[in-house]
């Protein structure tokens, strides 16, 4: 028997984006500091990339070693221009901001995933998107955050291009599992690769 499927994730989001592909797995939340681990690789300058796959490591690391025996999957996602890493809005002028400074650019999410078998890290894979946001008058940036209001604190981009986010971009490359955070095409490979999941 297939030793258990555990997604070190506590986002309704991801979980959905699991069961719709048919993988049967329980959701168990990595207890974990991301900031604290996250504050000192950017000091150092490590890429976006190194930043999420760090983090994606260090989830599912966590649950893996109060899970012996499990398959554990972590990931994370940095937003980055250039090599300047954003972090989520704390307020609607950080929001502002954000949107500020990503018009007329583009932009790059980061999407990392890992796998950990008791304790050890056994796959790693990060994806990446490009999103071109159109050049943005400053008045419709302040129109736009009213209609939207708080939820455009739920994400890093201070965006959600499943709603009227998607306004904002006149170019978007990638594929959606890599852009909401969870590229399901190279864990799906690796699991089958695995005997996880049937291939």
């Amino acid at each position: 028997m297939t030793a258990p499927l555990i997604l070190a994730s506590s986002s309704p989001f991801r979980r959905m984006l699991m069961q719709n592909a048919g993988l049967h797995f329980q959701a168990v939340a990595a207890e974990i500091d991301e900031r604290a681990i996250e504050a000192p690789l950017e000091q150092e300058g490590a890429s976006p990339d190194a930043v999420a796959l760090v983090l994606a490591k260090a989830k599912a690391k966590e649950v893996s070693d109060r899970f012996p025996g499990s398959l554990v999957i972590g990931s994370d996602q940095t937003m980055s221009l250039g090599d300047q890493v954003f972090h989520k809005p704390k307020t609607m002028a950080d929001a502002e901001s954000h949107l500020r400074t990503l018009s007329g650019k583009t932009h790059r999410l980061n999407s990392a995933i890992a796998l950990a078998r008791n304790g050890d890290i056994i796959w790693e894979h990060v994806s990446h998107a490009e999103l071109t946001m159109r050049d943005l008058s400053p008045d419709f940036i302040h129109r736009h955050l009213s209609r939207v209001g708080d939820k455009a604190l739920s994400s890093v981009g201070a965006y959600q291009l499943e709603g009227e986010g998607i306004q904002l971009f006149s170019n978007i490359d990638g594929d959606y599992f890599t852009i909401v955070g969870l590229p399901m095409l190279p864990l799906l490979q690796q699991l089958r690769e695995l005997g996880v999941i049937d291939g």
